[in-house]
């Protein structure tokens, strides 16, 4: 698994050819599954996806990074959690939604799903950097 970009599914012999998933798809429903827990304020995402945002796509796999290995599958998130939350709360609830959605969606189990903090936004804060050039 280390070798390939692409994890193959394990399936029963079917003879209809076999199923394969990529990790910037297990990158994207981590993504969507961590932004829809209450207390996360934003993804991390850097200057070029704020950029792409901007300009109307939606980059879902921002603030997430999935290594395939021998032992399994590890994802890191990186969040900002809204001020006056419990974070060791927040990081669990962001564990369980991910590890639940990917069972649901692919079928895979995961070995670690690690949450960095990265910062807390506050109420009177934009949620969104503003890129936009001064002139």
């Amino acid at each position: 698994m280390s070798d390939q970009n692409i994890l193959e599914m394990n399936q029963e012999e079917t003879g209809l050819g076999k199923v394969e998933i990529a990790p910037e798809v297990i990158e994207v429903i981590a993504g969507i599954a961590a932004s829809e827990v209450e207390g996360v304020a934003q993804m991390r995402g850097n200057f070029a996806t704020g950029v792409v945002e901007k300009l109307g796509k939606k980059n879902h796999g921002k603030g997430v990074k999935v290594e395939l290995s021998e032992e399994g599958i590890k994802v890191d998130v990186y969040c900002l959690m809204k001020f006056g939350v419990s974070i060791p709360a927040v990081a669990q609830s962001i564990q369980d939604n991910i590890r639940q959605a990917l069972l649901n969606m692919t079928a895979l189990e995961t070995k670690e799903i690690n949450i960095h903090v990265v910062g807390v936004l506050f109420e009177n804060q934009k949620n969104e950097p503003d890129y936009e050039q001064e002139m």
